[in-house]
């Protein structure tokens, strides 16, 4: 099978025990749900190629395009806390890697593609109603300008898939800059596998982060740069209000992107304690929480490392130690940083964090819209007499009348205008984010009318998340209730 992807496969050269090489399992009657032509074009793919008969038979795993050399990864992780040894790719298969337009390196992956030898009695398929959330989320973050994996395409396979009822069977294709994981790191570690993980450190310096082979201690500067990518992504994530869910070593890529959307989903009204995935009864993967599992996860990673990072385990500890102290400078100025600009200040000066907490707690503590308050915010920089749709989102309106008082005062301190600085606030707050119940109302469309004109319109108004989009207006309301109660489930 000839196509027109210039596969360049750097992962499968590296030793056969960190993969299973593998076919996909075909699928019996694929059609192509979507197909991403703006991305396909940034990797400079055929779009007509793509679409027709011999892209959608890639799409489903039927046909492998020539230069493909699929295999299943290898990895371990901590879920939940605790420690699984052996991992690994259960129901997703890396087709290969391209470079793209601007030079990049991307893997392309099938997920939902069948079982694989990871896949611990499962049946490897995924169901359309994730690989819709997945498609929907990821182009949104990547809309919103947050690192993340990105939804190429994605195929109905005309087959059923069981879960808690029989739903419709699909397969996603992801493309990402590499699907390494801080648990690919720890599958080596657990073995006592140094050269493995030698091996790992290395070809993730020379794909991620180049600048670290330049240097004395290149495995220390890896450590550091991926904890530097991590701290700024969670930041990213904690100011659009979205929650992982099941933030995982094995679901934390080392390139500093998010992955794996399963039970992810975005705040409504704001509260800290925000937990919508179903499987996680106490909390661990709150919204408040992302930035502390973020330094454990790297912990963790900084443990599979030790063996690299020094001759003796307590030099290794001392240097490991040292990088995870970078974590919470990085995380705060990116976190801080980001608030000040979500409410009109260019950078963050005396009091700034402490004016921003301060909204933050009296939204908490008035159930008021998380990404309406700051979006409204810009209005009321540039015209006073916009506070009232403020004011509306709060139980008690004048709690924002207090706050607004000393944020006045302190806009006007600075040069810009009125007129200036609500624009600056409007390319950071945006209007439209993934609301949960927008997403399910669309899976439901998908599911249970094999209707997906929804899911077409809200793509392309998510595709825009900055723009006001006045004939799409009722995508940027809150649910009815602040979306309290709204539970999420991973979907495999």
């Amino acid at each position: 099978m000839s196509a027109p992807l210039a596969f360049d496969n750097s992962y499968a050269r590296l030793p056969d025990r960190f993969f299973r090489r593998l076919a996909p399992t075909p699928v019996a009657d694929p059609r192509l749900i979507k197909l991403n032509r703006d991305l396909a074009l940034s990797l400079g793919l055929d779009l007509d190629w793509l679409a027709g008969p011999e892209g959608v038979a890639m799409f489903a795993g039927n046909r492998m395009p020539e230069g493909a050399e699929p295999l299943a990864a290898a990895y371990a992780g901590h879920q939940f806390g605790n420690f699984v040894p052996q991992l690994g790719d259960g129901r997703a298969i890396l087709l290969g890697e391209v470079t793209d337009r601007d030079g990049r390196r991307r893997d392309i992956q099938l997920k939902g593609s069948g079982p694989t030898p990871f896949s611990r009695h499962a049946d490897g398929r995924a169901a359309i109603g994730p690989v819709l959330r997945e498609y929907l989320v990821s182009e949104s973050m990547a809309a919103l300008g947050i690192p993340t994996t990105r939804a190429l395409a994605a195929v109905t396979t005309g087959e059923p898939v069981m879960r808690e009822r029989v739903l419709p069977g699909a397969v996603l294709t992801r493309v990402a800059s590499s699907h390494i994981r801080v648990g690919t790191f720890q599958f080596f570690a657990a073995r006592g596998d140094t050269d493995g993980l030698r091996a790992l450190a290395d070809h993730v310096i020379a794909r991620h982060y180049p600048e670290a082979g330049t240097g004395a201690e290149p495995y220390r500067a890896l450590l550091e740069g991926v904890i530097g990518a991590q701290a700024d992504l969670v930041a990213r994530w904690l100011l659009v209000g979205f929650v992982h869910g099941v933030m995982n070593t094995d679901n934390m890529s080392v390139a500093g992107e998010t992955i794996d959307y399963g039970p992810c989903a975005f705040l409504d009204a704001y509260d800290a304690r925000t937990t919508f995935s179903s499987i996680d009864q106490n909390g661990r993967y709150a919204y408040g929480n992302q930035p502390r599992i973020a330094l454990w996860n790297l912990s963790r990673l900084a443990e599979a490392l030790l063996p690299l990072l020094a001759e003796t385990e307590d030099a290794a500890v001392i240097v490991a130690e040292a990088a995870l102290g970078g974590f919470a400078p990085s995380f705060e100025a990116a976190y801080h940083g980001g608030l000040a600009r979500k409410i009109g200040l260019p950078l963050p000066g005396a009091g700034d964090a402490e004016l921003a907490g301060d909204l933050l707690r009296r939204m908490a503590e008035n159930q008021a819209d998380f990404t309406l308050t700051f979006r409204r915010l810009a209005d009321a920089a540039a015209d006073p007499a916009a506070d009232g749709r403020v004011r509306d989102l709060f139980v008690d309106p004048t709690a924002y009348d207090a706050w607004a008082l000393r944020w006045r005062e302190r806009l006007g301190r600075d040069a810009r205008g009125p007129g200036e600085t609500a624009a600056a606030m409007r390319a950071v707050n945006p209007a439209f984010i993934p609301r949960n119940h927008r997403v399910e109302a669309v899976i439901e469309a998908a599911v249970e009318r094999a209707d997906l004109g929804p899911f077409e319109e809200l793509l392309r108004v998510l595709a825009q998340p900055y723009a006001d989009q006045p004939d799409f207006a009722r995508y940027a309301e809150a649910p009815e209730g602040g979306g309290v109660g709204y539970r999420t489930f991973c979907g495999t």
